[in-house]
């Protein structure tokens, strides 16, 4: 994504949940994870960050105690400094009718507290990761504590990616009035898995701006640009004054 602030335009790299591999078993997942200081594909990603003068947003994992990993997202500025770090809080644990059976937490440590949106040169982010997109309540304590983006890197399956995929993000962009990135993993990883794709920008009036497809041949990238007059424009014109006298703040 783009900004422009006194007509310099700056760029943002969103990647997807779990960039650094998708393994085929809990075993396996804890056999291959790094920490970002041993790990290539981190410090490449910070080398690029640094050369190009970029941020970059992006899905790992990295150890956790109890011989566990940890499903993080992490925020390299354009110096390659990771300046921000969140922990997946809702874990994928489901059994898809004809499908498969997918378990997070039988390596996965639940992350236990939601990252306050932090500046960058989009405005403030906030960030989420794939399941968590279910859970509204982590979107509203964002926009609640003014963020202009909510990041949601994915890694759906197929059946609940067409079912409910474009649907959750746009949802999101619409009660939060926010723009929502949700870089998506595409294609078949191994025998075992296949990600839905179709990766998504919406804007905060609902509208999907950038989109790709379910798989590539080679890397693609969807772009747009952050307008700050729409976001103030949707905030003026479609104020959410919530009763909190009548229900709990988020």
């Amino acid at each position: 994504m783009t900004s422009n602030l006194a007509q310099c335009q700056i760029l943002v790299l969103f990647l997807p949940e779990a960039s650094d591999y998708i393994a085929t078993s809990p075993a396996e997942s804890i056999s291959l994870v790094r920490s970002v200081q041993d790990s290539p594909f981190v410090q490449g990603l910070q080398r690029e960050a640094r050369q190009a003068s970029l941020h970059i947003n992006v899905g790992i994992h990295e150890p956790a105690p109890n011989g566990r990993v940890k499903n993080t997202l992490i925020w390299i500025d354009d110096q390659g400094m990771i300046t921000q770090r969140y922990q997946k809080i809702h874990l994928f644990d489901v059994e898809i009718k004809d499908g498969p059976v997918l378990k997070e937490s039988a390596s996965v440590e639940k992350g236990m507290e939601i990252l306050k949106p932090f500046p960058t040169p989009l405005g403030m982010v906030g960030l989420a990761i794939c399941f968590d997109l279910r859970f509204p309540e982590i979107s509203l304590a964002l926009k609640r504590q003014n963020a202009h983006v909510i990041a949601y890197p994915s890694a759906f399956t197929v059946p609940t990616g067409q079912a409910h995929w474009e649907t959750l993000l746009r949802a999101r962009a619409i009660e939060t009035q926010t723009y929502v990135v949700a870089a998506a993993q595409a294609g078949p990883h191994n025998d075992q898995r296949r990600s839905y794709g179709h990766s998504m920008i919406v804007n905060p009036w609902g509208e999907i701006v950038a989109k790709l497809g379910d798989e590539y041949r080679e890397p693609v990238i969807a772009t747009a640009e952050i307008d700050f007059w729409l976001l103030s424009k949707v905030w003026r014109e479609m104020p959410l004054s919530r009763r909190t006298d009548i229900y709990p703040e988020v």
